[in-house]
């Protein structure tokens, strides 16, 4: 059996399934493309090619591997998106959760049924008919489990609002032992500088009681005020519109020191370095075009208790 067990973003990482571009297709139509910053580059003929996409994945696999993370790859089913895995499955303490997901996307998950068949089925969760919730949107961060959603009628417009209210009453009632704190996120279907599409597009918490952050990506301002309280002033990375466009919270922890990063986010990697953190840069920007980065691509299994 496959011990799983993830209770905040940073502990020292030991399995992971990362993603694959393997197989993924050319570039998808229009009316396939299910984000803003996937059909920017598709209508200007800039959409990444699966084998720059490759290259980069297997960039981040050899740091994994390097740091002795335990490395799960996805089945390859062909002509299929497989890149981005957070999606499709997220650990919480020593729960596997299954999300509901986009119905384009709701083949994914057989890609990594064959690690899924190593846990013990006691372990496993499944979200309920009617609630949704995408890995991208959940953060376990010890005692509190944030998530950004998306409330009914910013639900129903856009297509990239991810994670609902039922999805969030499901996680508060599986881990009653959580604070779950919700944040509303801002949402637009066309253009990607307006658009948090999931929580890590705008926040993710870093090292002991860190964290980057962009204001706008949260509706409401209380939420952004919320976070720079509770992990405090000097210790938020605050990022540009134009830095969350380019996907710069969306960064990896390997653990409390080791941050895996695109080596042209430079105004960011110098500031971690100045924190302390240990950055790792690795080439991901032909993957962030279709508007996920490092995180997005990887689903923890078991980080250190």
């Amino acid at each position: 059996m496959l011990e799983i067990y993830v209770n905040d973003e940073t502990s020292k990482l030991q399995a992971v399934i990362l993603g694959t571009a393997k197989g993924f297709g050319g570039v998808p139509k229009l009316e396939e493309a299910y984000d803003p910053k996937s059909i920017e580059h598709i209508k200007n003929g800039t959409y990444p090619q699966e084998a720059d996409v490759q290259a980069e994945m297997e960039a981040f696999a050899t740091v994994l591997k390097k740091h002795g993370v335990e490395v799960y790859r996805p089945e390859v089913i062909e002509d299929y998106n497989q890149v981005f895995s957070r999606d499709i499955g997220f650990v919480i303490e020593d729960k596997f959760i299954r999300p509901r997901i986009l119905k384009n996307r709701k083949e994914e998950i057989r890609g990594i049924q064959y690690v899924l068949n190593k846990i013990n089925p006691e372990q496993q969760l499944e979200v309920p008919e009617g609630g949704r919730v995408e890995g991208g949107d959940v953060m376990p961060w010890k005692d509190h489990l944030f998530v950004g959603y998306s409330k009914k009628e910013d639900f129903e417009e856009y297509i990239v609002a991810r994670t609902n209210e039922e999805g969030v009453n499901f996680l508060q009632e599986s881990f009653p032992n959580k604070k779950v704190k919700a944040f509303e996120l801002k949402k637009s279907d066309t253009d990607p500088k307006e658009n948090a599409l999931h929580l890590d597009c705008c926040f993710q918490p870093i090292g002991e009681n860190k964290a980057i952050i962009y204001k706008g990506g949260f509706k409401n301002e209380e939420d952004y005020q919320f976070l720079v309280d509770f992990f405090g002033k000097e210790n938020i990375i605050e990022i540009t519109k134009d830095e969350m466009y380019q996907m710069n919270s969306n960064v990896f922890s390997i653990s409390k020191q080791v941050i895996v990063s695109e080596q042209s986010f430079t105004r960011l990697n110098a500031e971690l370095e100045k924190h302390g953190f240990t950055v790792e840069k690795i080439p991901y920007s032909e993957t962030s075009k279709m508007e996920g980065l490092l995180r997005c691509s990887t689903l923890p299994l078991r980080r250190e208790k």
